[in-house]
């Protein structure tokens, strides 16, 4: 039977999703190999052979596409693991990634020390050339500096080089020469050119998204390489796509052009799929989607049905990290996943995160070497999770060796093993109610309204306590939760973008600045798809500001771009947007666009239903275990599957399934859906059920 396959490649475990043609998807899991990544996605898909009686290579033979997505780009950049970079720059300009734009998040703290820039000064070279902003040759390149510059290629071993010089997006020739120069002399040597990759207005963020890319080529090339050669070796001959983090798919090989696309990759696939169970589950546009794995839990806001979308993407934190140059899915993230490391300060309070045991060695209960306490330990010890049924029981957990990871962190605060177990699960919980308050209340949304659709593999541990913390009166468990990014994947859409700076006021254009906008737009377009991208929806948009504003908004144009004609139309959309988004729109001021975009999106499941989880069997008789929940202490409670709920089940009581486990506490009670199970909270003011709860 064909089928489409997703891969999720975490810090702690590999998700597979694997869509059939009937509309049913089945996930896998196994740990993650950081040395070997590929072997932890062949191994998921072993699990998936298991069950089903065949063998990966058929099921690999089987599929038409096979969609990637992992966190190595981004650990490569947060670890200092990426390539040893050469920053190239015109003369007299060498401070750019270090001066950046400004902004502290606390301006008064000046214990904070200033941020090292990507690319050290010792590796940032200036060639002698300068283009103004019209795009005149002032100073013609310097030859004799480009031979200073391979000197230092060689002398400094440089295994990829950024190129942004001054006003090269009016005129790009000297970035041209320079790559051309080291394409000639280093055939090998991956070079990054500013104008190509992000031609934007502001220098920082071009240099910086260029150092990105060029620092991550080396890493990425090789790997996503090995990963499609790998899979052909196993009998795969469909197409392979890898994720953005615009949330839409391209060819692994445009992902290999230009890998700073995939930093924020896998995170942001989860709102994906938690806006399409939210609308088919709950009837609400808006959801607090989170996703807690092995290392991380990550949340996001979908309002209004809109995938949350930031223009600033940073890389290891606002201002203190580097800017990607590129809009985003908006995702956050806290050091709160099932492998997250417990310990107490040096003033007696437990701290969890943001160290994590990863898969390597893991919490101590895999017993694979491992002695630090961990959120998944905790929730061992409480009797939470099976032992002998983690990871579908290919996985078993030993209780001893959580008890005993505990019992120091139990005698620094001097209280029992299960109450410190409870205050780990009661830590992690408040990170993670703080992480979300930061995407909703402080944005002036209330989290009540929303639905909390809950993924990953650890989800299902504190979900329902933190709907109750937050006020929310449902929380949505699809069936395929624990592979909510891999299942994102199989959702979007192919999705490619191209921009143009044409910085103009909005009624000084002419019909044939117009055309000729559009031209470079669809010429952009066409080099980036080359050929791929036929029977794609076109949206233009352009990017513009009232004058005198520093930073711009984004206004969709339609399928077509503008004429003269339709200029009225465009102003007035513009003045909408900019008093929905602050209050006040100014349509006596002059508009300014700095830049012009072309959107490309083919559409990869056309005509399809929202895909259905593989059923599991139920397990034969009535199960209870013994497990903690605050203010009842240890009771023994029911242990279900989510075959053996059909109407709403009260708490206590425990869900489990093959990769996750969903913990049910007094004054909750949990039902069926179409695509999963919904958990309902009694509140202050009442029960109330899953569709007023979505209202």
């Amino acid at each position: 039977m064909a089928c489409r396959i997703a891969v999720d490649i975490g810090g702690t475990f590999s998700d597979v999703a694997i869509e059939f043609e009937d509309g049913s998807i089945a996930i896998h899991k196994a740990p993650s190999t950081p040395d070997d990544p590929v072997a932890g996605v062949l191994a998921a898909l072993d699990a998936a052979a298991a069950r089903d009686g065949t063998s990966r290579r058929t099921i690999l033979a089987a599929a038409e596409v096979f969609i990637y997505t992992s966190t190595k780009a981004i650990n490569a950049i947060v670890t200092g693991s990426a390539a040893r970079t050469a920053f190239v720059t015109t003369a007299g300009h060498p401070d750019i990634l270090l001066l950046r734009e400004g902004g502290r998040t606390e301006p008064f703290d000046y214990t904070v020390p200033f941020p090292a820039p990507l690319v050290p000064r010792r590796l940032t070279f200036q060639v002698a050339e300068r283009i103004d902003a019209a795009g005149r040759i002032l100073t013609p390149l310097d030859p004799a500096g480009l031979e200073r510059l391979a000197e230092a290629v060689e002398r400094e071993r440089i295994e990829a080089v950024a190129v942004c010089l001054l006003w090269s997006i009016v005129n790009p020739v000297h970035e041209r020469a320079v790559g051309r120069f080291l394409a000639e002399r280093f055939p090998d040597l991956p070079v990054t050119l500013s104008h190509e990759l992000n031609p934007c207005l502001r220098e920082y963020r071009r240099a910086s998204s260029a150092c990105l890319d060029a620092a991550l080529k080396p890493v990425m090339t090789a790997h996503l390489a090995d990963f499609e050669a790998r899979l052909r070796q196993e009998g795969f001959e469909g197409t392979a796509l890898a994720v953005t983090s615009q949330g839409g798919v391209v060819p692994i090989a445009a992902m290999a052009r230009a890998p700073i696309h995939a930093l924020n990759s896998g995170p942001a696939m989860a709102p994906v799929a938690g806006r399409a169970f939210a609308a088919a589950d709950a009837g609400s546009n808006t959801a607090v989607v989170i996703d807690t794995g092995g290392t991380t839990f990550d949340v996001s806001l979908v309002a209004d049905g809109r995938l949350p979308a930031t223009q600033e993407l940073w890389i290891g934190g606002r201002y203190r990290g580097h800017i990607t140059g590129f809009p985003s899915v908006d995702v956050s993230s806290v050091g709160a996943g099932g492998g997250s490391i417990a310990g107490v300060d040096e003033g007696g309070l437990l701290q969890v995160g943001p160290a994590s045991a990863g898969a390597v060695p893991g919490p101590a209960c895999y017993g694979r070497g491992g002695t630090a306490a961990t959120v998944t330990d905790a929730a061992l010890v409480l009797g939470y999770l099976d032992p002998a049924g983690f990871l579908g029981g290919r996985m078993p957990l030993d209780p001893a060796l959580a008890r005993t990871a505990i019992e120091p962190l139990a005698a620094a605060l001097d209280i029992g093993i299960e109450a410190a177990a409870a205050a780990i699960l009661e830590v992690a919980g408040e990170q993670m109610v703080q992480a979300i308050e930061e995407v909703t209340i402080r944005r002036g949304v209330d989290p009540a309204r929303a639905v909390l659709v809950a993924g990953g593999g650890a989800a299902g541990l504190g979900a329902v306590e933190l709907g109750r913390r937050l006020g929310c009166r449902a929380v949505l468990f699809p069936s395929m939760a624990p592979a909510m990014s891999a299942v994102g994947a199989l959702l979007s859409d192919m999705l490619r973008e191209v921009r143009v700076t044409r910085f103009a006021r909005l009624d000084s254009l002419s019909a044939a600045d117009l055309e000729r906008i559009g031209a470079d737009l669809s010429a952009r377009l066409a080099a980036e798809t080359a050929g791929d991208g036929a029977g794609a929806a076109l949206e233009y948009f352009l990017e513009g500001r009232y004058e005198r504003q520093i930073w711009e908004i984004e206004i969709p144009l339609g399928a077509g771009m503008p004429g003269p004609g339709d200029m009225a139309a465009v102003r007035a959309a513009f003045d909408a947007t900019h008093a929905r988004l602050f209050g006040i729109g100014d349509p006596r001021s002059a508009v300014e666009v700095v830049s012009w975009g072309l959107r490309a999106r083919t559409v990869q499941r056309a005509g399809r239903e929202l895909p259905r989880a593989e059923a599991e069997p139920p397990r034969p008789g009535p199960r209870r275990r013994r497990a903690v929940f605050a203010g009842l202490g240890a009771v023994a409670v029911p242990v279900l599957t989510p075959a053996d709920i059909g109407s709403p089940v009260p708490g206590p009581l425990i869900v489990e399934s093959a990769y996750t486990t969903i913990v049910v506490p007094p004054g909750a009670e949990i039902g069926v859906t179409a695509h999963g199970l919904m958990a309902t909270i009694r509140q202050a003011s009442g029960e109330i059920g899953p569709r007023e709860a979505a209202a």
